[in-house]
């Protein structure tokens, strides 16, 4: 089915699973049976983070809704949780609300708007987590990567709450250095969670960033990103501060150019 620049595409390999993706780029995954089997990497190891947070339901902020992956996910998960859902494709949200049954997800609340201005709306100190996961295309918007916008999720966040960004970027990792450095000045505590590959710049694709104002469980998660699948590694404290070099904090205004993924990335 197509839907303007989107399409949803049924997995040949799992009756009830479904791919969406807009302008060519695969965006979300969800089995409608088993919202906990996330096929895709990225998503993973996000789930690895928020698995380790306090147990019981979450009241969280999604920034970035797509086929609402995570949503689902904690609904399965962490019965109870309360979502807010921040998306500006009023088209997307219905077809997957009508394709996806996106009704099913209890205490779902979706606000068409863009990330920033429907971050706006949300009250102060009211989430145990915010997922920053939005894309045009196949690049974060920089708009969303800002000293200031971090500033706003910062205040949206409860004082021991957790911030996890999805962000892709390949050769040099420019980009993902400079978002680094932006999230290390609004949180004291971050972690970044990528397969070495991509960690090394050696090729194009996600990164996980974990930021709170209290402790991330680095033992734990580091031990659960590299028993993964793809072995990927757990980098903080002076490991990251050395990553992230000389690379300053993106403000409003910036020129700041957003990683192209090559050409062959999504076949």
């Amino acid at each position: 089915m197509t839907f303007g620049e989107v399409e949803l595409l049924r997995d040949l390999d799992r009756q009830d699973g479904w791919v969406l993706s807009k302008d060519g780029v695969p965006q979300s995954y969800v089995d409608l049976q088993d919202p906990t089997f996330l096929d895709f990497e990225y998503v993973r190891l996000m789930a690895d983070v928020i698995d380790l947070l306090p147990e019981g339901p979450l009241s969280c902020v999604h920034v970035g809704g797509g086929a609402c992956t995570i949503p689902r996910y904690l609904a399965a998960t962490r019965p109870g949780s309360r979502h807010i859902v921040i998306e500006p494709d009023g088209l997307l949200v219905n077809l997957v609300r009508e394709q996806l049954d996106l009704r099913s997800v209890p205490r779902l609340k979706v606000i068409v708007a863009g990330g920033r201005e429907g971050t706006a709306k949300v009250w102060d100190d009211s989430a145990d987590l915010v997922v920053l996961d939005a894309f045009t295309g196949a690049t974060m918007p920089v708009e969303l990567a800002t000293a200031e916008y971090m500033g706003d999720l910062a205040r949206v966040l409860r004082p021991d709450g957790t911030l996890l960004i999805n962000m892709a970027d390949g050769k040099g990792l420019a980009f993902a250095k400079r978002l680094l450095a932006t999230v290390c000045d609004a949180f004291r505590h971050v972690a970044l969670l990528a397969e070495p590959g991509i960690m090394r710049g050696r090729r194009f694709g996600n990164l996980i960033v974990a930021a709170s104002r209290t402790e991330l469980p680095l033992d734990l998660l580091s031990r659960r990103a590299a028993g993964g699948l793809t072995q990927a590694r757990c980098v903080h404290g002076e490991t990251l501060q050395n990553f992230i070099g000389g690379a300053y904090p993106i403000k409003d205004g910036d020129a700041v150019l957003a990683p192209v993924p090559p050409p062959a990335v999504f076949g």
